[in-house]
């Protein structure tokens, strides 16, 4: 008899699923509140506001805390989604559009796998890296086309952002075997804590009065969903379901933002940009089959 209180393998891919509908709302909504909010000050920010949730949340749980060893891996969880990824989206959201961002969002679940190959220290076979460099190559070709006038800056700070992103996603799936799925993120945020109200403080905006409410919708969004709940479905859904199986569905956030993008920001998705999405997204199915 099934035990009712483990969620079985449906509840992990509902959980993933819902984690990838929060998560391919967060560039949109950052490229609404950095028309007002310094990047910097945006991360801190959501930050702040999601760590003191956190906090609160392992009070009232009284959760166990984490050893020394999961705390360096909380750490990099940390550095990859709690900081490095909203930080570096946000300064490329100055130079690139929301739509444009999502095409690189297509190689964030490579990016997940190359890590969890490197740290899982499996071997795939020469097809999976074969699809990898199609992939990066599709990006990069995307990137210098002519239609796209964007600047160089906002291309490698996507870059960047994918690859710590991809970091933190299979530190903390692998991490979410030992703590559990939304403790994760609750940790790293807690670990973050210390230090980012201050750094809110010294990069909030001059004044409040001119920032127009859409910019405390999109802020509140990024705090609350893309920080916390997000995360709290997205690792649940890993820890039930199987972080390879689960972690497919990451392959339906490029579409849903480009949607998100179009509808909510009006902003051009041109036919260029859903090829070389789907083209990406056929590289990283391509060589998450092949990874092992």
């Amino acid at each position: 008899m099934e035990n009712p209180s483990r969620p079985g393998p449906w509840a992990g891919w509902l959980n993933g699923l819902l984690g990838v509908v929060i998560f391919s709302g967060s560039l949109p909504a950052t490229r609404v509140a950095v028309l007002d909010f310094s990047p910097f000050f945006l991360t801190f920010a959501r930050a702040t506001i999601a760590g003191g949730l956190a906090l609160l949340l392992m009070m009232l749980r009284r959760e166990t805390r984490p050893t020394p060893r999961q705390a360096v891996s909380l750490a990099v969880v940390c550095a990859g989604v709690v900081v490095g990824f909203p930080l570096l989206t946000a300064l490329a959201l100055q130079h690139v559009t929301s739509a444009h961002s999502m095409v690189f969002i297509g190689l964030l679940p490579l990016a997940t796998a190359l890590f969890g190959v490197l740290r899982g220290g499996e071997r795939p076979r020469p097809a999976f890296w074969i699809f990898s460099v199609m992939g990066s190559l599709l990006v990069a070709g995307f990137a210098l086309t002519g239609e796209v006038r964007v600047s160089l800056r906002g291309d490698l700070l996507m870059l960047a952002a994918v690859a710590l992103c991809g970091l933190g996603y299979a530190e903390g799936a692998a991490l979410s075997r030992q703590l559990g799925g939304w403790q994760v993120i609750g940790w790293a945020l807690i670990l973050a804590l210390p230090l980012m109200p201050g750094a809110a403080w010294l990069t909030r905006p001059a004044t409040f009065s001119a920032v127009a409410p859409a910019a405390w919708i999109s802020l509140a969004y990024v705090s609350l969903f893309s920080m916390l709940i997000g995360f709290i479905f997205w690792y649940r859904g890993l820890a039930a379901g199987g972080i390879a199986a689960v972690g497919q569905l990451q392959l339906l956030q490029p579409f849903l933002g480009l949607a998100l993008a179009a509808t909510l920001l009006n902003e051009h998705v041109s036919p260029l940009m859903l090829a070389v999405t789907l083209g990406v997204i056929l590289c990283v199915a391509c060589s998450k089959k092949f990874a092992r």
